[in-house]
């Protein structure tokens, strides 16, 4: 079986690409095409060859860095340079707990290769008379990012100010319909971290997956209008879909880690999945020639 989301998962040239940096620290990556975009506010950003640094003088606090980035991302939005505006609040940091450098628009996250983080939540349904299925959601054709592609039951990033249980909450009601007390029973699985190139930009993110025993006549109901439908499926139909593609890389990996979990797919089948649970993909970015 041929797996493209595990390359998928490390598709990326950090060569066509200039590093981002905030506060003397690397946070992100630039597609070389979009630095011109900011050359537009040279008092803004110091551009080098190598990589691309916000000026000096927003480095006091948390806030002025805030507020340069946010006059720059309005524009690119406005300018069609940054897609699917979704008035939410990311903030930028290079690991879960750290402190924020800066608060960004989300859309914006992907355009300077921001690290982010997200939880994957894999719905299972156990029966006594027939083998373990899996709830899978398809996404939206409306969404911003992988319109009409298959998903976990509920997936979704977290915000500035949620946690990860909050965020599991939060998008068990608004992706499927499931209360807060069902919710609270989900379980950690394995943290996963990918790094590629998508068409807005590159996603540096970090994975939380967790996996939830959901009842066997209960059926997921969408309450936000991103999820068109929801199938209950046997494991070997959920394989094949990873490997023809038809799930997104995000959903994919952490599908793949319930069912090595579980015993429920050969390990040798995912050769070359373990590198994706090694730790960051940031601190293995390159640091730029000074």
């Amino acid at each position: 079986m041929n797996l493209p989301c595990i390359t998928a998962a490390r598709r990326f040239d950090p060569d066509a690409h200039r590093s981002f940096w905030l506060a003397g620290q690397r946070v992100g990556w630039i597609r070389e095409g979009d630095v011109r975009h900011l050359a537009r506010w040279p008092d803004v950003f110091d551009i080098e060859p190598a990589r691309v640094a916000l000026a000096p003088r927003f480095d006091k606090d948390v806030d002025s860095r805030s507020a340069a980035l946010g006059t720059v991302i309005g524009a690119l939005a406005a300018a069609g340079c940054i897609p699917g505006w979704r008035d939410e609040i990311y903030a930028i940091r290079n690991a879960f707990d750290d402190a924020p450098l800066a608060y960004i628009e989300r859309a914006a996250a992907r355009f300077f290769g921001t690290m982010t983080y997200a939880v994957h939540l894999n719905g299972i349904v156990k029966c006594a008379d027939r083998a373990p299925q899996l709830w899978i959601a398809r996404r939206s054709d409306t969404k911003a990012t992988d319109p009409g592609m298959l998903d976990n039951v509920v997936a979704g990033g977290i915000a500035w100010g949620l946690g990860v249980e909050a965020t599991i909450g939060k998008e068990c009601w608004e992706e499927a319909g499931i209360g807060e007390v069902l919710a609270a029973s989900a379980l950690p699985g394995r943290t996963l971290h990918v790094l590629q190139s998508i068409p807005e930009g590159t996603q540096a993110e970090q994975i939380f997956v967790y996996d939830l025993v959901l009842p066997d006549d209960f059926t997921p109901h969408n309450q936000d209008g991103e999820v068109a439908e929801h199938r209950l499926a046997r494991i070997d139909e959920v394989a094949r879909w990873i490997a023809e593609g038809a799930m997104t890389v995000d959903a994919s990996l952490a599908t793949l880690d319930c069912l090595l979990r579980h015993r429920w797919i050969d390990e040798a089948v995912c050769s070359g999945i373990e590198v994706l649970y090694a730790g960051p993909a940031h601190l293995e970015w390159p640091s730029p020639p000074r």
